[in-house]
C-alpha cells in the first residue's frame, strides 16, 4: 500500500477550505473527509447541484451515501473512474493514499472546467507535460534549445491557446 504523504493530506485540507471558504472542523485528515459532508460541501461549490442531498448525520450507512454521491458526481464530473477510491478506504481507513489521490486529480479536472474559477489544487495542467519547472529553469532551458535548433526562436507557449490561458487567480 503507498505510504501516506502528510504535505499533500495537508495542502489538500488547505484546498478544500480555500473552495468552500470556510475553515474545516479540527481532527485527522481521515475523520475530517470520513462522513463524506465535506466532500460533498466541496463538489457543489466546483460544480453546483452535483450533490442534491447531504446527510449531515445519522448512521454510518447513511454516511457512507454521501461518500458515494461524491463519487458518483466527480465520476460525472470527469474524473477517471481508476482515479476514484472505494468508499472503504476512506471510510475503514483501508487506502487513505488513494482517497488524496482522486482530490488531486479532481483539482486537476478542475482545469479543464472553463466554467470553474475557484483555487487550484496541484501542479498546474498542461497538454501533455507533466513536470513542473521554475521560470529560471524554463527560461534556461529554452535558451538551450534555440541554441541546439536555431530555427526555434521565441518559441513559446504564451499563444499556444491551452489549457494555460484559463488559468485565472
Amino acid at each position: 500500500m503507498p505510504a501516506r504523504n502528510k504535505e499533500q493530506e495537508a495542502e489538500v485540507l488547505q484546498w478544500i477550505e480555500q473552495v468552500l471558504g470556510e475553515k474545516l472542523p479540527g481532527g485527522s485528515y481521515e475523520d475530517i473527509l470520513k462522513d463524506g459532508i465535506v466532500l460533498c460541501k466541496l463538489i457543489n461549490k466546483i460544480a453546483p447541484d452535483s450533490v442534491k442531498k447531504i446527510q449531515t448525520k445519522g448512521t454510518n450507512f447513511q454516511l457512507m451515501e454521501n461518500i458515494q454521491r461524491f463519487q458518483a458526481a466527480i465520476k460525472k464530473y470527469g474524473v477517471p473512474e481508476e482515479e476514484i477510491f472505494q468508499t472503504a478506504d476512506l471510510f475503514e481507513r483501508r487506502n487513505i493514499p488513494q482517497v488524496t489521490l482522486c482530490l488531486y486529480s479532481l483539482g486537476r479536472i478542475t482545469q479543464k472546467h472553463p466554467e470553474y474559477t475557484g483555487p487550484r489544487l496541484g501542479p498546474k495542467m498542461a497538454d501533455e507535460n507533466k513536470r513542473e519547472f521554475s521560470e529560471e529553469q524554463l527560461r534556461a532551458h529554452e535558451a538551450h534549445l534555440n541554441l541546439q535548433m536555431g530555427y526555434n526562436k521565441g518559441a513559446s507557449q504564451s499563444g499556444h491557446g491551452g489549457f494555460g490561458n484559463t488559468r485565472h487567480m
